[in-house]
């Protein structure tokens, strides 16, 4: 977060408006209180010098009212007596003017010049004109001084008979008020001053709180909660920093309690077999787990924030809208030519209570091994159906024959009877294979393990079927001629190894080899059963343990065989531990190889 400057902070902005309002509220203070006392001296100023005109009237107008004989002053003289203790002091000067407007006497001694002049001034005209009290301030033209001057009218009888001028210094009034006011705004400095030294202690006192929350929340923004605000006081910034502190705790402890549902949340999609992907409202990725990853054979960088439907591979058949209101599962078949692989998709919206849409959840299984395990069932029953209606099939029409009257037949109603024979005993050796394949799959069969010796065994088998060949084919035996002590199941190998044997004398060619081995290793042994026939192609040579896969179906059918017979050899070998697998060349023949584990063990053990 950007620092924030000093003219940008609270701190200045406290500081200034509360200098700002001491400074408005002192000059309202200062305005008022100069203009009312400025008033309240002028007031007094010219009612102390009203009072002595008014006496000084009184005077004048008993002088002039006054009937004089021989022996009194005249007029001019006694006004002069009378104005001469008004001279000095704040009054420059007073003057007596007659009803003929002449002047009769001023207070001023050295201008006695103008007694007995007439009078010019509009002022005392005016008054004498109208009977009224004539009063203004102005400024000397020489000294610039304000002088106030009144003009009162002498009335004897009710009758105005002259007029009283004086001129009166109202300076000093106004020099007074400045002194007053340059005292007034001393006195405002030095409030200000102690104003803003409050005003900075102040705001401290209020900014500090405030700075110590806003690092608390600077470093919460950071994840940090075990810090705290401290409390100055229980005003109302102290309860906001108590508030906080609550706020921290609270915040702390729900971010703990986030933090270990995120990390449930997390452990449980990092160990779930199924991939989960989280989008946002838009469609792009924003939470991928490593099982899809892993499903999906993507990186995290290349998945985050890409469109699910890209991610998917499924942009051309669905928008982001379609899968919102996919109800059905969408199935993802990534399969290849050598090898299958289907995922099943299954969508939910995540939705707010107000029903606006924030993003949707896709969770992805593998089904390839369901999808394989039904095609091979469907497949399975498919095979079964078809190995059981030939064989009965065959039979209804050679029963039906006998049924129409063959049976009178010497010559056809035997070779009817034996091929009746013949497919009820594959019927039977189907119905024994499928059912020795279900014990196998059982998970409580058991095996009758006991320790044999494999050579004698393998060679006992060998001699069985010398015995009882139909065809013209050599037996070449390359066997130890010592003991070799295995553990199995006799009857369950002894199957095993009839089916491969017979396997070899149906494919072999008259006059063929058939060549067996048993080697000795360190960990195992290995059988082998080798025969000169056609061999398999290298496309199908896999494919010959699966349950009722034929290379040539229709050659299988001629010489009986249910396409089993294999796949119960290598149930039976891999329940011993073993492995079975097979080798082949076109025109050359085919190697079956069977391995079986084997521990090393002395003769005189087993003495």
């Amino acid at each position: 977060m950007k620092k924030v400057s000093f003219f940008q902070s609270i701190h200045l902005k406290f500081v200034l408006v509360y200098v700002l309002l001491i400074l408005i509220a002192m000059q309202i203070i200062g305005v008022y209180f100069s203009r009312q006392l400025e008033n309240q001296f002028i007031e007094n100023f010219q009612n102390s010098i009203t009072d002595r005109m008014n006496l000084l009237s009184y005077s004048i107008e008993e002088a002039i009212a006054k009937i004089r004989d021989d022996e009194d002053p005249i007029l001019e003289v006694e006004v002069s007596g009378i104005l001469r203790g008004y001279s000095g002091g704040d009054i420059l000067e007073v003057r007596v003017i007659d009803i003929n407007k002449r002047i009769i006497g001023t207070s001023e001694t050295d201008n006695q010049n103008v007694v007995g002049q007439i009078t010019t001034d509009k002022d005392i005209l005016q008054s004498m004109a109208f009977d009224v009290v004539q009063k203004a301030i102005y400024r000397d033209g020489d000294t610039g001084n304000r002088i106030w001057k009144i003009v009162q009218p002498i009335r004897i009888d009710g009758e105005v008979r002259g007029a009283i001028y004086l001129k009166a210094d109202i300076e000093s009034v106004f020099d007074q008020l400045q002194e007053i006011n340059d005292i007034f705004a001393n006195a405002t400095v030095i409030a200000l001053s102690i104003s803003v030294i409050l005003g900075i202690l102040l705001a401290q006192a209020i900014s500090r709180p405030i700075t110590d929350m806003r690092r608390q929340a600077l470093a919460m923004a950071k994840g940090n909660f075990s810090r705290k605000v401290k409390v100055y006081g229980l005003d109302e910034i102290g309860q906001l920093a108590l508030t906080f502190n609550n706020l921290t705790k609270r915040l702390q402890e729900a971010q703990a309690t986030t933090e270990g549902e995120r990390r449930k949340l997390a452990s449980v999609l990092a160990y779930m077999t199924d991939g989960v992907i989280a989008t946002d409202r838009r469609g792009r990725i924003i939470l991928i787990n490593e099982s899809a990853i892993g499903l999906l054979n993507v990186s995290r960088e290349t998945a985050l924030s890409q469109q699910i439907t890209t991610l998917l591979g499924i942009e051309e058949k669905y928008t982001f809208e379609d899968l919102i209101n996919e109800q059905e599962s969408v199935i993802l078949d990534y399969s290849t030519p050598h090898k299958p692989y289907i995922l099943r998709a299954n969508f939910s919206v995540i939705q707010k209570d107000s029903g606006i849409v924030n993003g949707l959840i896709a969770v992805l299984h593998d089904i390839t091994e369901q999808e394989k395990i039904e095609m091979e069932r469907r497949e399975f029953v498919a095979n079964v159906s078809h190995e059981l209606r030939t064989p009965l099939t065959s039979m209804r029409s050679y029963l039906e024959a006998l049924s129409d009257g063959a049976w009178k037949d010497e010559e056809i109603a035997p070779r009817f009877l034996e091929v009746t024979q013949t497919e009820t005993e594959r019927m039977i050796r189907l119905v024994n294979d499928l059912l020795q394949l279900s014990k196998m799959d059982s998970k409580d069969y058991r095996f009758q393990k006991e320790i044999v010796d494999f050579t004698i065994f393998f060679n006992r088998i060998i001699d069985r079927f010398d015995i009882i060949k139909e065809q013209h084919v050599t037996f070449t035996r390359e066997l130890p001629s010592k003991t070799i002590f295995v553990e199995i199941d006799e009857d369950k190998m002894t199957q095993v190894l009839d089916n491969v044997i017979s396997n070899a004398l149906k494919y072999s060619p008259e006059g063929g080899n058939i060549t067996f081995r048993l080697e000795e290793g360190s960990d195992e042994i290995q059988i082998s059963v080798s025969d000169e026939g056609v061999g398999i192609p290298k496309d199908q040579i896999n494919k010959i343990f699966d349950r009722f896969y034929r290379v040539d179906k229709a050659r299988s059918r001629k010489f009986g065989g249910t396409g089993l017979g294999l796949a119960i050899a290598k149930e039976m070998v891999e329940a011993h531990g073993g492995k079975i697998w097979a080798e082949s060349k076109d025109e050359v023949g085919t190697t079956i190889f069977i391995t079986l584990p084997y521990e090393h063990t002395d003769e005189d053990d087993w003495a």
